[in-house]
């Protein structure tokens, strides 16, 4: 796990949008209102939580992704994708945590800060396009609590999870670490095991124990199918040929690329951290 403030000077810090403000909106003790009966805890955690893990960082480059409301081809190679979500349209605007969306956007542009919802793909294939194509010229840093991102570090490249005083940096140790893998196969170990969160479910009699044996075996997944008679306990061989056709699945849908198009040059990213507190954001936008 890396040090806080063991990156190079030159580094791209990207905030997934909508899992920080979800992270808020929830993670506050209680609804706070304002003077005119506006809620506003999530665009308060939001903000906090954003100059927090600014400050911790200290980027050079700075971008809030955010997702939008339209299909993508991850439902069109499984219809059950995601849909163990809520569906926040008929939920009214105090359990609601896109009810304080449209402040969040108003904080980041007093901020100027750059964001943007994705328009064709997921927020999470943006950042890929981000990850692999900056990575090798600087320091990359996700502000994120989904697993996926995992797939994509590297020397340059980490996962960073905001708790507070207890925030982490993820980076090749601690995906050794925890899953017995590399970063590369992180794709692949998912694949395997299922994401209960996104609604994808794994081979049976493979948990995450057993995955990173696999893994370790026989390197990746497309090994792992064409060889699985070299695999020795029959309950793990015989699933293996059962599901092969829903790993090679999952794996299409699991898998961080470039396809996505990048909404801001690296230029346009340019950011240095001014001193702005939360009150003064909240009051900026005549919240507060």
């Amino acid at each position: 796990m890396k040090n806080l403030e063991s990156f190079s000077v030159k580094k791209l810090l990207i905030i997934d949008g909508h899992n920080l403000l979800f992270q808020m909106f929830y993670g506050m003790p209680s609804r706070i209102i304002n003077k005119d009966g506006k809620a506003y805890q999530g665009v308060l955690g939001f903000i906090g939580a954003l100059i927090k893990i600014i400050k911790m960082t200290n980027p050079t480059h700075l971008v809030v992704l955010f997702d939008s409301e339209h299909k993508n081809f991850r439902s069109d190679l499984l219809e059950e994708y995601k849909s163990n979500r809520i569906d926040y349209s008929n939920v009214p605007d105090e359990d609601n945590p896109f009810s304080q969306l449209k402040d969040v956007y108003n904080a980041l542009d007093f901020l100027r800060i750059k964001h943007t919802e994705a328009a064709v793909f997921e927020t999470d294939d943006v950042i890929a396009s981000y990850a692999l194509t900056y990575g090798n010229d600087m320091q990359i840093i996700i502000s994120s609590f989904d697993s996926d991102f995992f797939q994509l570090i590297n020397n340059n490249v980490s996962v960073l999870r905001y708790r507070g005083v207890k925030t982490i940096i993820c980076d090749t140790e601690y995906i050794k670490d925890k899953y017995g893998i590399l970063p590369a196969q992180y794709a692949d170990f998912k694949s395997l095991t299922g994401d209960n969160s996104d609604n994808i479910k794994g081979a049976e009699k493979i948990g995450l124990k057993i995955a990173g044996e696999l893994l370790n075996q026989f390197e990746n997944l497309e090994n792992i199918i064409n060889q699985n008679q070299l695999i020795t306990r029959p309950s793990i061989k015989e699933s293996i040929q059962r599901n092969t056709r829903r790993l090679r699945n999952n794996y299409k849908i699991i898998m961080l690329d470039e396809k996505a198009e990048i909404p801001f040059t690296l230029e346009e990213l340019a950011y240095s951290y001014d001193g702005l507190t939360t009150a003064e954001v909240l009051r900026g936008i005549h919240i507060k």
